[in-house]
């Protein structure tokens, strides 16, 4: 038996199910990971936005208002990193369908000490998109902190998180 620690977090395989398992669709009865078969359900328009922050120093901020940051314009990189990413989801994240996005929009607000980075991404289709709205907002963060990292080694990234999910 191979088990990964994590906090707070039992791990189960083969033949280790909790009484729950029927609560966790992307596994099986055995325990083994499978894709969820949504062939059954409606299409319908589908929205999800995410949101999460990347903390910096005041100095960054006022090096990306400036456009000085070595890197160039970070804001534009990190809104296309962001777009490619929601759109390659499925590739990133195991058992995650294929989806074919209407549109994923990627919005900064530059803070104090921090940018707030929001997305949404919408659909029509079969299942949710909130594993594209939050890899939108996490490549965007991760891309932000990449460019940035050379003048500010204190930076975090926080608070990713989905903020709204509507079906129709």
């Amino acid at each position: 038996m191979t088990r990964l620690p994590a906090a707070g977090v039992a791990w189960c395989y083969k033949g280790e199910m909790p009484d729950s398992s029927s609560d966790f669709s992307h596994l099986d009865a055995a325990g083994g990971a499978r894709m969820v078969n949504v062939g059954h359900k409606p299409e319908q328009q589908r929205t999800a936005k995410a949101e999460g922050w990347l903390r910096c120093r005041p100095e960054t901020i006022s090096a990306l208002r400036a456009r000085a940051l070595p890197k160039g314009d970070v804001l534009t990189v990190a809104q296309i990193a962001a777009i490619q990413a929601a759109k390659r989801t499925d590739e990133l994240i195991p058992l995650c369908h294929s989806l074919p996005l209407n549109v994923v929009e990627v919005e900064f607000d530059i803070e104090d000490t921090a940018i707030h980075i929001r997305s949404s991404v919408s659909m029509t289709g079969k299942t949710g998109v909130e594993m594209e709205a939050l890899t939108a907002v996490s490549v965007a963060a991760l891309t932000l902190y990449d460019m940035c990292k050379a003048v500010d080694k204190t930076m975090q990234i926080d608070g990713i998180r989905v903020t709204e999910k509507i079906k129709q």
